[in-house]
């Protein structure tokens, strides 16, 4: 079914930072940059009140402060060698911020560090995760693994992304797209998110919710990256805001969000010319409803 989804939950008028929400993004590296500026940028415009970047290579402890200067870095580059073996404390260094929701993935680069840094990331984590782009194929195929975890995990692949976890093609029409995510969710215990036309959203349960917003524009570099940053952002809420806001409901409102945010950029300069960073700049006005009241 396609619908509005629910709307996240507003803050207390004595809020603080960490109500927002603390978010752990471990992105980006010394030739993907843009990964993580894009995905911090995201983040803080979706509401976190402290987007914290794990910093895998050194260039991007001067990129990130000069595009994103409200995000707070977290020097990786000693935690994980470039081998993929992750060094002694390295969970405990991952997760000294004590982040509510944990991203891994875009632009880090399809080799041993990634895999090094995701299965640490797995085996500690509980709080929600994102896996995307590069964490998805450090998963070797093999989305069984993720049973193991702990943590709710939310999965946004593209098709590509998620023939290469399923071992076959997906075609590209709604009922075939819908069947992939499904069977993916169940195989790794996840809420999937199938990006696309008409962006499948799965959980284990088989529970399907398909995205009635955004548009061919999209279809350009780095806007995945924004989705990642926005509902890492949304999951955070989970764990700070109490039992009614689900890590579905996270998953399913920034796929809105992020679709309407396209829609907007599309309006105001048209479909040909929209790039990732105008869907960051639409996220203000696509989340203007989701601050008003609902009566």
């Amino acid at each position: 079914m396609s619908d509005v989804p629910k709307r996240p939950p507003r803050l207390t008028p004595d809020a603080h930072k960490g109500d927002a929400g603390r978010v752990l993004c471990v992105v980006g590296s010394e030739t993907m940059g843009g990964a993580a500026v894009l995905v911090a940028r995201a983040a803080q415009r979706a509401g976190a009140g402290l987007v914290a970047v794990g910093c895998l290579d050194s260039a991007l402890l001067t990129v990130v402060p000069t595009a994103a200067p409200e995000a707070v870095l977290l020097d990786l580059t000693e935690t994980f060698e470039l081998g993929g073996q992750a060094r002694p404390g390295a969970a405990e260094r991952l997760f000294a911020r004590a982040p509510h929701a944990v991203l891994v993935g875009p632009g880090l680069g399809d080799d041993a560090r990634t895999r090094s840094v995701l299965c640490t990331v797995l085996a500690a984590a509980e709080v929600p995760v994102v896996l995307d782009a590069d964490a998805l194929n450090a998963l070797d195929g093999e989305p069984e693994r993720l049973r193991a975890a702990r943590a709710p995990l939310v999965l946004t692949p593209h098709p590509l992304e998620a023939a290469r976890l399923l071992g076959r093609a997906v075609a590209r029409d709604a009922e075939a797209r819908s069947a992939a995510a499904r069977e993916l969710a169940e195989r790794s215990g996840a809420i999937v998110c199938l990006k696309g036309r008409g962006t499948v959203v799965v959980d284990a349960a088989g529970s399907t919710w398909v995205n009635g917003t955004g548009n061919p524009g999209m279809a350009t570099a780095g806007a995945g990256d924004v989705l990642s940053g926005i509902l890492v952002a949304y999951l955070a809420l989970v764990a700070t805001t109490g039992g009614g806001w689900t890590p579905l409901d996270a998953a399913r409102a920034a796929v809105h969000v992020h679709g309407l945010a396209g829609d907007l950029a599309a309006a105001r300069l048209g479909m040909r010319a929209v790039i990732a960073s105008d869907l960051v700049q639409e996220l203000a006005s696509a989340q203007l409803g989701l601050d008003r009241p609902t009566d």
